[in-house]
Order: structure tokens, then C-alpha cells, then sequence
């Protein structure tokens, strides 16, 4: 099951302050819903526990993340592989950042996920409806820290 996403926002923090903080797992991560903990393992790639549940699927999900596009104060673009209860995911997230007036950057975000497996079948229509939640619940945390 593919899910996509797309956004944008504004921040009053400069292109480099934004990519900065993208760039920080220590900063990014503990923004992620039902976030557990997260373990770098290089200086590129970082494993993330997150708690996840739907139906009566539940438990954790480690996802191996890497950041595979770093262009300072321009772009940032990850993407992850791991295990969820009942299944597998991956996923892509990338962020792009442009100068606004005001000193404020404008923030072009597009993510998409793959689930498969048990948890994909047996969530069925109740699969997507809680990714987007969970996903817009992390742009308002990225908002907030970045406001």
C-alpha cells in the first residue's frame, strides 16, 4: 500500500537554519509521533524506534533512516527502510527550502510511504487516514520547533 504527501509551510528561520535543523537527527526525530528513541549510526544514517498500532496490530517499528540528498541551505531528502509489526516499510521524505521575504523560508515538503505485509491488509482503509494524521501532527511539530 503506497501513501503520498505533500505540503508546504513558512518559517521565520533563514534557508541555512532550517537545513541545519533538518539535517539533526537529535532535533528532527523526537518530533516524530509516537516517537521512542533513535540511535545514530553514522553521519548519515540513524535508526528510529517508533511505537505503532492500528486495529490490534501493535508494537514497535525500527526504521533505519538515511539521509540520502544534503544540499546546504537548499535541500534535504531521507529515506528508510524497517520492520512494523505485521509488515514492512519504506519510506521517502525530502524537504526543499527557498528564501522568502522577511528573512522567512518557504518549505516544499514530499514524503511517500510503502507498507507491506499482515498490517497492510489487515488495516485496510484505516491505513492512510492515520498516516496523514501522523504526518501532519510532525509538520506542525516542525513549525513549532522552527517558529
Amino acid at each position: 500500500m503506497e501513501i503520498k504527501f505533500s505540503g508546504v509551510f513558512t518559517v521565520r528561520k533563514t534557508p541555512q537554519e532550517v537545513y541545519d535543523f533538518l539535517v539533526d537527527p537529535n532535533r528532527f526525530c523526537p518530533l516524530l509521533p509516537d516517537y521512542q528513541s533513535m540511535e545514530i549510526l553514522d553521519a548519515k544514517n540513524f535508526l528510529v524506534k517508533l511505537s505503532v498500532g492500528i486495529s490490534h496490530i501493535r508494537g514497535t517499528a525500527a526504521v533505519k533512516m538515511s539521509l540520502v540528498e544534503a544540499e546546504p541551505a537548499t535541500r534535504a531528502v531521507y529515506e528508510g527502510k524497517g520492520d512494523v509489526p505485521g509488515g514492512s516499510a519504506t519510506l521517502r521524505a525530502g524537504f526543499d527550502l527557498q528564501a522568502a521575504p522577511g528573512g522567512e523560508t518557504k518549505v516544499s515538503w514530499l514524503g511517500q510511504s510503502n507498507v507491506v505485509g499482515r498490517i497492510a491488509s489487515l488495516a485496510g482503509g484505516l491505513l492512510e487516514p492515520l498516516a496523514k494524521k501522523n504526518v501532519q501532527k510532525l509538520i506542525d511539530g516542525l513549525q513549532k520547533a522552527l517558529g
